[in-house]
């Protein structure tokens, strides 16, 4: 299998399978001296890891990350980094049964069409648990950034149609509530909304907001590696994500010139913008204004309502999904959208560093 790996400079390969012995990551490229703990991991596998709510899978994962490689007595070595995190909390018999069938929503049929032999254990490398290796690599990105005063953080919009008042938004709200969501009140409609469909053996989705700060101006590059086609390229690999949009988005399509374009203004002698209905990016380089990127995501495709598919000897037939899902992914993935985010960003701030022939000169000077 092919594609596996992701990234320019930085590269980030996952491994692992939901029902295998172990998941997780190595990012290589990734530069030396950064003090790194497992702790620093470990607080954003958190945020993703099962079980940790009354809207999210049952399925019980502590996620405990291990470093094997690529740190020394405490910082960053500048050689791959290795990271593992086991599973301990496999059912495979959950799914012995949808081997002979394909599942509505899941990339079954396509797996099969691809390789004609799949993992059907909780979908393999199509599940939701290959995530965790991008996380742990987003947790690294993210510190990095973090230490050169970049914000990267994401939350939930909308789940269903409950979305959040931005008259409401406290940012301090999105990793004490179990949405994710910023708004004590929309937390509320939503989490009795998922309960319902919970009830109803039903799922739902939503979208993830993703919020970037203090990015430079000049970062991405003017074609194929544009800012937002590698933004949404990273987001749009997350597996549940079937749409991206880069600040207003679709929207931008129902505007005029007039009203979507930014005016430029001195804001006490540096070039800034009025407005931000481009999301912090144009011509695929960053404008000195914060980076808006939205994920939309689909609901949960197993859910133990009954639905109608065909199984391998092209039989129609009836199925009721077993197992342990999430009714919502929205709010686990949010983490996931956010260190994606975090990674495609710093890929291309480490490009930056040599595209003016002065930059390279001033360094070896």
């Amino acid at each position: 299998m092919s594609g596996s790996i992701f990234g320019t400079n930085l590269k980030m390969s996952t491994f692992g399978e939901s029902h295998g012995v172990a998941l997780g990551a190595v990012l290589d490229g990734f530069p030396a001296g950064m003090e790194l703990s497992e702790e620093d991991i470990q607080k954003f596998l958190d945020r993703r890891k099962p079980g940790s709510s009354s809207i999210t899978t049952p399925r019980k994962e502590d996620d405990k990350v291990e470093i094997l490689s690529g740190i020394f007595e405490g910082r960053t070595t500048g050689t791959p980094i290795s990271m593992l995190v086991r599973n301990t909390s496999q059912r495979s018999a959950d799914y012995s049964e949808i081997a002979s069938y394909y599942r509505p929503g899941h990339a079954d049929f396509c797996l099969d069409a691809k390789y004609g032999f799949r993992d059907y254990r909780g979908g393999g490398r199509s599940s939701g648990r290959e995530t965790i290796g991008r996380v742990a690599c987003g947790a690294i990105c993210s510190k990095l950034l973090s230490q050169m005063g970049i914000e990267v953080y994401a939350y939930t919009k909308s789940i269903g149609d409950v979305e959040i008042d931005y008259n409401r938004f406290n940012r301090e709200d999105i990793l004490k509530n179990i949405t994710a969501m910023p708004d004590l009140e929309a937390d509320k409609k939503a989490v009795a909304l998922i309960e319902q469909c919970k009830k109803d053996g039903d799922s739902i989705g939503g979208v993830i907001e993703c919020v970037i700060k203090n990015v430079p101006a000049g970062i991405g590059e003017p074609v194929f590696d544009k800012l937002d086609a590698l933004l949404a390229h990273a987001v749009m690999s997350i597996g549940a994500v079937k749409a991206v949009e880069i600040g207003d988005g679709t929207t931008a399509s129902k505007s005029k010139g007039s009203e979507n374009n930014d005016a430029f203004i001195n804001d006490n002698g540096v070039v800034s913008k009025a407005t931000n209905h481009s999301g912090g990016i144009l011509g695929g380089i960053s404008d000195g204004r914060d980076i808006i990127i939205r994920a939309h995501v689909k609901p949960t495709p197993s859910i133990s309502s009954l639905q109608k598919t065909v199984n391998k000897d092209m039989e129609e037939i009836d199925i009721s999904i077993k197992g342990r899902h999430d009714p919502v992914v929205v709010p686990r993935a949010v983490v996931v959208v956010e260190s994606m985010c975090a990674f495609t960003l710093l890929d291309l701030m480490i490009s930056n560093m040599h595209s003016r022939v002065q930059s390279i000169i001033d360094f070896y000077k």
